[in-house]
């Protein structure tokens, strides 16, 4: 049976050509919705334009989310294909560097908290129109366990992700009264290529095995399990849908429920 939840939804996700991202843009079209994803890599998106199923309901975009004028240019493509949106989904993020705080450089904790904070205030600030011309839609903040339980070696990360669940509760309280309602989703350990990377590069700082790694992080969650892209995707398709009017402002962890990160 065709699950048509979000037919004629209009849907922005960021970071949406890839990992989580591209799960979530799946989810969305397969049920429905009209998607404009945006995303950095080139080859992503080329990738996905190939597939046919989706060509009719599919918009993507090539560009930077950490660039305000980059942002800026998408929304008046949008606005000249669409006068409102149903939905931000806001995606992009980046896993940081790993190490001890005082070891970490500048650099890298300012790129991470550009990307994966900044990014969403240019997002969200030039949706927030396109919601209420639609009188009424929904947010969803991507996060991570990270934003609530801390995350040791991963301190820029963790504070990443702990800025957006403040962001979340903040933007609910503003906007409830144009019936826009904002939630985050905190992933718990991902089945993909950004966890290959994460659990490398710890095995590397404490001199671990990588299985012995992988092992740890899944023991971390109750299910003891991998969590995988897609149920976050459905979990987005959820918060965009008519069955969830009348949640706002709420953290909703898709872990397993993971119980620490150490």
């Amino acid at each position: 049976m065709q699950n048509n939840s979000l037919k004629n939804k209009k849907i922005v996700i960021s970071a949406g050509a890839s990992g989580i991202g591209l799960a979530i843009t799946k989810t969305c079209l397969d049920r429905g919705a009209t998607v404009l994803a945006t995303d950095i890599n080139n080859k992503f998106i080329n990738t996905l334009k190939k597939n046919s199923k989706y060509k009719k309901k599919l918009f993507l975009y090539n560009f930077d989310a950490s660039d305000e004028n980059d942002v800026s240019n998408f929304f008046k493509s949008v606005k000249s294909k669409f006068k409102k949106i149903d939905c931000l989904i806001n995606n992009v993020g980046i896993a940081g560097p790993t190490g001890t705080l005082e070891k970490l450089s500048s650099k890298d904790w300012e790129k991470t908290l550009k990307t994966n904070v900044i990014s969403h205030f240019y997002f969200t600030k030039r949706a927030i129109p396109f919601l209420k011309t639609n009188r009424g839609g929904s947010i969803i903040n991507i996060s991570s366990g990270a934003g609530v339980l801390g995350f040791p070696l991963r301190s820029p990360y963790a504070a990443s992700k702990w800025a957006v669940i403040g962001i979340t509760k903040t933007l609910a309280m503003e906007l409830g009264k144009y019936k826009i309602r904002v939630n985050a989703i905190c992933p718990g350990t991902i089945k993909g290529n950004r966890m290959v990377r994460v659990i490398r590069d710890k095995a590397k700082f404490l001199k671990l095995s990588k299985k012995k790694v992988e092992k740890d992080f899944l023991s971390m969650s109750s299910l003891k399990s991998w969590v995988y892209e897609e149920d976050i995707g459905k979990m987005c398709a959820f918060l965009i849908s008519e069955d969830a009017l009348r949640i706002s402002g709420q953290i909703i962890g898709v872990n397993g429920n993971e119980i620490r990160l150490d």
